[in-house]
């Protein structure tokens, strides 16, 4: 095997290639990891007799438990399976139907082989605490799968719904089975996102393109009010999704909503890389993205600093900026703004089940192969995370259901996915993710160290309550590593998407604000969560009153673009529409 005919592969090389082909196999996942934690919770079981025999016991009770539950089931009264279960029942299993014979039973037996799962991985004396995570990762998704609520024969749910529907509910799911297969053999593409196309339905905030170079384009929102807050607002969003997560239909639309307001906004719109851009490197989205952005709003808006925002990995990009900016003693930045981003990554959360040497290993090895990390790959990754509601939930309504879940906008971005280039995930993932560098002051950015003690701007850091991705105890550890005098943290209810895209005006959303300044005492999260006062629905007009209140007046809206930054077109721009 070679490149070309005159240079063999390295020995690297070839082990690379491996990994790349046998991840086609596993579905990308580093089955060496998981036999690592098993050999090292076999060993540890062994050595530990009174840990054998608690097992051995609860074994049995569990036994019993089911045994028991079978003889009341066969008296012929209706018993739901968690009546008198030991431990936290599933709430799937609470519709009336359960309680019938055999579905009782069959939950029933599931949930004590569920319990005694979890029982056996915990409390192993000497088992590496990242290892017992992994195993529990690893049995979760054995149970999600094994759920008896996923198959047509053993939920009476779906036989009650094919009976009432005469089988037309399985007709309709082979018909959505046929249609997702065909999707998939003509390439993946997402559905059809019919009202929700970027342009048409989404992204339609009016703008122009000011700026366009390999990597970015920048979009400068028209004005909707006579005078507008001195201070543009600089958004940077992750590149692992596209923009218009923050500009989806107009009532959702946190552009919008921020124009509305009276502020100037501009907008980072990224391309989605192509196997070309294999070799694009964190240096690149610092210099070529944020850094040029920043130029371009600064140049558009000359007079006046700018609040920058960054979301996801996009705010730790824009940490890592303005640490730069403030060695540099450059001045642009009035205040920064990070929604559910980590610059701390000691304690990633339920990202961390991919976070390791075999797993990096092996998703570099796939990267390099292909030049970039398809969005379908990073999408699975998340879906594992929460395989019952975003694996299981969905096969069971379009397939033994037969019924699609209607489109929202939402849904339409997260089916518009985007790609990654090798050099600069494998670089966030070893650097960031790995190794921690930002967080320990070795990360380097053009030859010098950042570090984020040289951030001293007003801060406001968002975190969500319910975030799987970026947990709100980990974004809260930026309070820590900066020297903003003037840091407001808030917490809002949500996951990573739902609880930042949640509209001015949402009864269903609550959230916990407090600043603190340099001198105040650091609280731990949970000291935090009980001092921070909660307040009742959306976070969004908090955050802007804080925006207006850290700007310096009203002026008249400043002229889309300028000599050297002209309008290249009608925003949303090329990039967004890039497959």
């Amino acid at each position: 095997m070679s490149n070309n005919s005159s240079k063999p592969l390295s020995t690297k090389e070839l082990d690379r290639e491996y990994r790349a082909q046998l991840a086609q196999m596993t579905g990308g996942m580093a089955l060496s990891s998981f036999t690592t934690a098993w050999v090292d919770w076999v060993t540890h079981l062994a050595l530990s007799p009174a840990k054998q025999q608690e097992l051995r016991q609860h074994a049995m009770e569990r036994a019993t438990d089911t045994g028991s539950f079978v003889l009341q089931a066969l008296a012929g009264e209706a018993v739901s399976p968690a009546e008198g279960f030991a431990g936290k029942a599933e709430k799937r299993f609470d519709n009336q139907a359960w309680s019938q014979f055999p579905f009782n039973v069959v939950a029933r037996a599931y949930q004590n082989n569920q319990a005694l799962m979890r029982e056996a991985l915990d409390g192993v004396s000497g088992l590496n605490p990242y290892h017992a995570q992994l195993l529990q990762f690893a049995a979760r998704m054995v149970s999600d799968a094994a759920s008896p609520a996923n198959s047509l024969a053993t939920n009476p749910e779906l036989q009650a719904l094919t009976q009432e529907e005469h089988g037309q509910n399985l007709v309709r799911g082979l018909q959505h089975l046929a249609e997702d297969i065909s999707r998939t053999l003509a390439g993946g593409e997402a559905a059809d996102p019919g009202d929700f196309a970027a342009g048409k339905g989404v992204a339609v905030t009016p703008g122009k393109v000011v700026f366009r170079n390999e990597l970015i384009e920048v979009i400068q929102y028209a004005p909707t009010t006579a005078q507008v807050h001195a201070e543009p607002v600089l958004i940077v969003p992750a590149w692992i999704m596209k923009y218009y997560i923050l500009d989806l239909s107009p009532r959702n639309s946190m552009v919008k909503f921020l124009v509305d307001q009276g502020h100037t906004v501009f907008m980072m719109s990224w391309k989605n890389p192509g196997t070309d851009d294999r070799n694009v490197g964190m240096e690149d989205y610092v210099d070529k993205g944020l850094r040029a952005a920043i130029d371009a709003v600064s140049a558009i808006v000359p007079k006046y600093k700018m609040h920058a925002v960054g979301y996801c990995i996009g705010g730790t990009l824009l940490t890592i900026g303005a640490a730069a900016l403030g060695r540099a003693k450059d001045e642009r930045l009035a205040s920064v703004t990070m929604f559910a981003a980590q610059v701390d990554f000691s304690e990633p959360g339920e990202l961390s089940y991919f976070i390791n040497p075999g797993q990096l290993a092996t998703l570099d090895a796939t990267m390099h192969r292909k030049g970039v990390l398809e969005s379908k790959q990073m999408g699975g990754a998340f879906a594992l995370l929460r395989a019952q509601d975003l694996v299981w939930q969905p096969l069971i309504n379009n397939y033994l259901k037969g019924k699609r879940d209607p489109l929202i906008d939402l849904m339409a971005w997260n089916a518009d996915g985007t790609r990654m280039p090798w050099r600069m995930h494998s670089e966030y993932l070893y650097r960031l993710y790995m190794d921690n560098e930002l967080a320990m002051n070795r990360f380097e950015h053009g030859g010098t160290r950042v570090r984020l003690s040289d951030i001293r701007v007003p801060m406001f850091v968002v975190g969500t309550e319910a975030d799987h991705v970026a947990p709100w105890t980990s974004v809260y550890k930026v309070d820590n590593l900066v020297r903003s005098d003037d840091m407001t943290f808030l917490l809002t209810a949500g996951g990573h998407n739902a609880g930042i895209v949640c509209g001015p005006v949402h009864p269903k959303r609550h959230y916990r604000m407090m600043t603190r300044r340099l001198a105040d005492p650091h609280l731990a999260p949970d000291e935090w969560m009980e001092a921070a006062p909660k307040s009742e629905g959306s976070w969004w007009p908090a955050w802007q009153g804080w925006l207006a209140a850290h700007s310096t007046g009203q002026v008249k809206p400043p002229a889309m673009g300028n000599k050297t930054y002209k309008a290249l077109e009608d925003a949303p721009g090329q990039y967004i529409l890039q497959r």
